[in-house]
């Protein structure tokens, strides 16, 4: 009996770990740093799911983006390319890279803007890997004076807005 109920636990939890990494998921952060002026913008994928999306997109069969730079960089420019930030009267906001960086499990993508005078809120697009998985879920998280805003990106999503 004891070796019955040890094997339907293990078969459980690899059925969940299964189930757990079909679920598709980005976060970006949104930062206001005082010191700098600048508003800094940090993109995290799964490195898994980036190596799968690099194969797809750009028909790369041997994306690694651990040890090839060519691959790294291609993914990098798709998620600035995928991500937009516009104030809240829809003036567009010229987004620099800053770069990119393995770091264990993840990827992550950095860019940065001086900010606005006048700043009342944002309007965020972040589309990455939903062309690819209609179930892909991108959180952004908006981190200003203490204060944390999310929006939750689906593929149907295309602009959604938060208010200071």
């Amino acid at each position: 009996m004891r070796t019955k109920f040890f094997l339907l636990v293990v078969a459980l939890c690899w059925v969940g770990s299964l189930a757990a990494h079909q679920l598709k998921s980005g976060v970006t952060t949104i930062l206001f740093n005082e010191r700098t002026g600048n508003i800094e913008i940090m993109h995290r994928f799964v490195l898994h799911d980036a190596e799968h999306a690099v194969g797809e997109l750009f028909n790369k069969k041997q994306a690694d983006i651990h040890t090839d730079e060519e691959t790294r960089a291609l993914f990098a420019a798709y998620v600035l390319e995928a991500f937009a930030l516009q104030t809240a009267d829809r003036q567009s906001l010229a987004l620099e890279s800053v770069g990119y960086q393995v770091e264990g499990r993840d990827f992550w993508v950095y860019q940065e803007v001086a900010m606005p005078t006048e700043l009342t809120g944002f309007r965020v697009k972040q589309k990455a890997l939903q062309e690819l998985w209609t179930d892909q879920q991108n959180l952004v998280n908006i981190e200003r004076d203490d204060r944390v805003q999310s929006l939750q990106f689906n593929a149907k999503d295309d602009w959604l807005s938060v208010s200071f």
